[in-house]
C-alpha cells in the first residue's frame, strides 16, 4: 500500500489522477486508456446546482444528473444537513426484525405517492437490489399461492435492470452478461418500444406499434407457459438503446395480458421515479398501476444510497400467516442517514414544485433539443420530462446506422471526449444504436437546454466533418 496525503490538487497538478489510475478501480471503465493511451482520468470535485468542477478548475454541465440521480442539483445544503443530523441522532440500525422513525416515515410516504395499493415498502441501497427482490418476490409469492412452477421473467431487449445475477438475467444487453455467465436462468426478452426503429409496416402509426410491441409479451407468455411465468418486467420509459417512451395503449395491454394470465407487472422506475418524468412515479403519469415499483437514484438526490421494492398489499398478504418469512435482506436498506436525506429530498420537491417545474418545461426542453434535427448526423430525438436521447445515423432519409467500427470510433474515439471538453457531462452511449443521452438535474431551465443544444451542436457537426 502506498501512503498518501488528502490533500487536493491544485489546478494543473495531475496528482488526484494519477493516484486514480494507481488505485481506483473505476465501473464500467476501460482502464487501458489510462495505461496504454494517453488518457487522464477526469476527477470531479465539487457541484453547485447544474453544474460541477474538476480538480483542474474546469466547470462543465451535468447534462446527466450524476447518473440520473441528482434531481434537485448539487450543493444543497439542507440535504447535507439532514445527513449530518441524522447521523448524531441515530447513525445506522438494521430494519431486519426492528424499526426506526425515519424508515417507518420514509416507507409511509413513498407508499402514499405510490398509485394504487403499492403500501408495502422493501428497503434496498440501490436500483440492482431492488430488482433483485422483485424477482424473488414474485417467485416466492407465486410458491406460497399455489403455483410453485412460476418463475421466469419477461423483460425488453436492450433493457438495463441491474448487475447482480438476478438482474443481469433479466437485463436485455448480451455484452453486458456474456463475461459472467452463466446467470440466473428464465430471463426472456421481448422488442422494446423503439418506434423509430419499428417494422415498417408500423412505422406511421405509433399507437399499432404499442399493441404490436405489448403482443409479442402476450406470445412470449404463452410460448414459455402462463405457469411458469412470475413477472414481466419493463422501465416506463427504457433508458438503455435511448429514452424509449411507452406508445399510445402500451402500458395498457401490458396490464391487460398481466391480468389475463396471472403475471405480475413490474416497473422498474430507478431512473424515471422521483421527477425524472415529472411525477413521483412515471407510471402514475401514465396511469396504469404495477404490482410493483423498484426506484432508487432519485430519491434521495444521490446525497446518499436509497432504493426500494414498493409492493401491492396483496403481495404482502400471505406474510402475514404462520411462519411466512420473505428471507431476503441487506445490511444497508433502510439505512437511517439515506431515509432521513430522502425525506428531506421530497419535502424539498414539495417545497419548490420540482414535478410542476419539469412538467411546465418539457415542451421547451423537447423543442430545444429538436433544433438539432436540421444536422445530417441527427436521426432522431425521443423522451419524456427530463430525460431525452438524440440518435445519430449515416443517413437520414434511409435511417441507415453505423457499423460497429464506426461506432468505436464516432463514440469513444471522438464524441465523449469531445462533449466533455466542450463543457457537457453527458453520455455518448451505443447499447443498441449511437446516441446522445441528456438528463439534467430537475432545476435546470431554458438557459441550460440553451446551453446543452448549444454544445451538442457544435460537437456533432465537427462529428460529421470527421465522418
Amino acid at each position: 500500500m502506498t501512503t498518501t496525503t488528502n490533500t487536493f490538487s491544485e489546478p494543473g497538478d495531475d496528482r488526484l489522477a494519477e493516484r486514480a489510475r494507481d488505485h481506483l478501480w473505476m465501473h464500467f471503465t476501460r482502464h487501458s486508456v489510462y495505461y496504454e493511451g494517453s488518457g487522464h482520468v477526469p476527477v470531479i470535485v465539487r457541484g453547485e446546482g447544474a453544474y460541477i468542477w474538476d480538480d483542474q478548475g474546469n466547470r462543465y454541465l451535468d447534462g446527466l444528473a450524476g447518473l440520473f440521480v441528482v434531481q434537485a442539483g448539487h450543493g444543497r445544503k439542507e440535504l447535507a444537513a439532514a445527513a449530518a443530523k441524522q447521523a448524531e441522532e441515530l447513525a445506522f440500525f438494521p430494519v431486519w426484525s426492528y424499526a426506526h422513525p425515519r424508515a417507518i416515515e420514509l416507507a409511509e410516504r413513498l407508499a402514499h405517492y405510490a398509485p394504487g395499493d403499492l403500501n408495502r415498502v422493501f428497503f434496498t441501497t440501490g436500483g440492482g437490489e431492488a430488482v433483485e427482490s422483485a424477482w424473488k418476490l414474485a417467485k416466492q409469492y407465486f410458491k406460497l399461492t399455489g403455483k410453485p412452477t412460476k418463475h421466469k421473467v419477461i423483460s425488453r431487449a436492450i433493457a438495463y435492470h441491474g448487475t447482480p445475477q438476478g438482474a443481469l438475467s433479466i437485463t436485455g444487453i448480451p455484452p453486458a452478461k456474456v463475461p459472467f455467465e452463466p446467470l440466473v436462468p428464465g430471463g426472456i426478452k421481448v422488442p422494446n418500444t423503439d418506434f423509430y426503429r419499428a417494422p415498417e409496416e408500423y412505422r406511421h402509426d405509433e399507437k399499432a406499434f404499442g399493441l404490436w410491441a405489448a403482443e409479442r409479451i402476450r406470445e412470449a407468455i404463452e410460448f414459455e407457459g402462463a405457469d411458469s411465468v412470475a413477472a414481466v418486467f419493463i422501465e416506463p420509459v427504457q433508458n438503455s438503446g435511448g429514452c424509449f417512451p411507452p406508445p399510445p395503449g402500451y402500458l395498457e395491454r401490458v396490464r391487460e395480458i398481466c391480468d389475463e394470465y396471472d403475471v405480475l407487472l413490474v416497473a422498474d422506475e430507478t431512473i424515471t421515479a422521483f421527477g425524472r418524468i415529472g411525477d413521483m412515479f412515471a407510471m402514475s403519469r401514465f396511469g396504469v398501476t404495477p404490482d410493483i415499483i423498484t426506484c432508487a437514484k432519485g430519491m434521495t438526490s444521490g446525497y446518499a444510497p436509497m432504493g426500494a421494492m414498493i409492493a401491492s398489499e396483496r403481495l404482502f398478504e400471505p406474510f402475514k400467516h404462520d411462519t411466512n418469512t420473505f428471507l431476503h435482506g441487506y445490511t444497508w436498506g433502510g439505512h437511517p442517514v439515506g431515509a432521513a436525506v430522502a425525506l428531506a429530498n421530497l419535502d424539498l420537491f414539495e417545497r419548490e414544485g420540482i414535478l410542476e417545474h419539469v412538467r411546465e418545461n418539457e415542451g421547451a426542453f423537447r423543442r430545444t433539443l429538436e433544433r438539432l434535427n436540421d444536422l445530417p448526423i441527427v436521426g432522431d430525438v425521443r423522451g419524456a420530462g427530463f430525460f431525452w436521447a438524440v440518435e445519430l445515423v449515416k443517413d437520414k432519409t434511409t435511417r441507415e446506422t453505423f457499423t460497429e467500427d464506426e461506432a468505436e470510433r464516432l463514440l469513444r474515439g471522438f464524441l465523449s471526449k469531445a462533449l466533455f471538453d466542450a463543457g457537457l457531462y453527458c453520455r455518448a452511449d451505443d447499447r443498441g444504436e449511437p446516441v446522445i443521452q441528456v438528463s439534467p438535474p430537475l432545476i435546470v431551465d431554458q438557459q441550460h437546454f440553451d446551453e446543452i443544444e448549444g454544445i451538442l451542436r457544435d460537437v456533432l457537426t465537427r462529428a460529421w466533418a470527421l465522418l
